[in-house]
């Protein structure tokens, strides 16, 4: 009975001391789960990006083109598809992401200052592959093919799919999509919460292969990105289909957690806007 006391007593310190260490970790997501349906949709908008993020959430701005922002609650500040110009405002992301298909979408000159910098491409035909732990954030890709003028025009893995782990949400960025991606592939991503995708039409997916892989990820909120113009943007929504909603409230950014997920898959239309210091 002494052992048994002792081994109990040994239990309730040892949780005591972990707690704070605990608090500190990610927040486990469900990427390669099937993810419940989380009730309510509820957005939070207009929000300065240099304030807070709100406790268990994340905060998506778009910046231009294909360059987002994610921000969370613990302060990360990630920059994907990275040119080198965020806006007027003195900033340095922790953490950027890039990909070569296309020049807008990659600088070969990178501030030095920046922390961690993820290029999506590796060695011709060989890809590259990171997973990228920072605690709060766990940051993964997986390597698709893109159109090349070499190799009988294609350079295998020549794009990357960058996957954001953190506050329980599944966030992926498509990068410039050329192709559907393959079952396995659709397997290594798992459940997207959020997923940011190119809907030009032509320089990257078609718009009805778009579609399609928009239906086959049923992400809960859908950005999209890479859309030139209005036109473009609208032909995109127009072959959408009634199975999505959309919103198109003005807002550069969104604020998610995993409560405030849509029951429906969402087309949530944010409008470009760089970092200003004055904001």
């Amino acid at each position: 009975m002494r052992v048994f006391a002792q081994y109990l007593v040994s239990l309730v310190v040892s949780a005591i001391f972990a707690a704070p260490l605990a608090a500190q970790e990610r927040r486990a997501s469900h990427c390669i789960a099937l993810a419940e349906a989380a009730p309510g949709i509820a957005y939070l908008h207009k929000a300065s990006w240099q304030d807070p993020v709100p406790e268990h959430s994340v905060r998506i701005r778009y910046l231009s083109h294909a360059s987002f922002l994610i921000q969370t609650e613990g302060g990360l500040n990630v920059v994907t598809d990275f040119t080198g110009f965020t806006g007027s405002a003195d900033f340095i992301p922790d953490v950027v992401t890039m990909n070569h298909a296309h020049e807008t979408h990659w600088t070969a000159h990178p501030d030095p200052a920046i922390p961690h910098v993820l290029e999506g491409w590796g060695a011709f035909g060989e890809g590259i592959r990171h997973h990228l732990d920072l605690g709060e954030m766990l940051i993964r890709n997986v390597p698709t093919d893109i159109r090349s003028a070499y190799s009988d025009g294609v350079e295998v893995a020549g794009n990357s799919i960058f996957v954001f782990e953190v506050a329980g949400l599944c966030i992926g960025h498509l990068g410039h999509l050329h192709h559907v991606p393959t079952p396995e592939q659709f397997a290594a991503l798992g459940r997207l919460d959020v997923v940011m995708a190119a809907v030009d039409g032509g320089m990257t997916l078609a718009l009805p292969e778009m579609v399609e892989v928009l239906n086959r990820l049923r992400s809960s909120v859908i950005l999209p990105m890479h859309w030139f113009t209005d036109y473009s943007l609208e032909r995109f929504l127009s072959q959408i289909g009634p199975e999505f909603d959309v919103v198109q409230d003005g807002a550069a950014d969104i604020t998610v957690s995993l409560r405030s997920l849509p029951d429906r898959p969402t087309i949530h239309v944010l409008r470009p806007s760089y970092l200003r210091k004055d904001e």
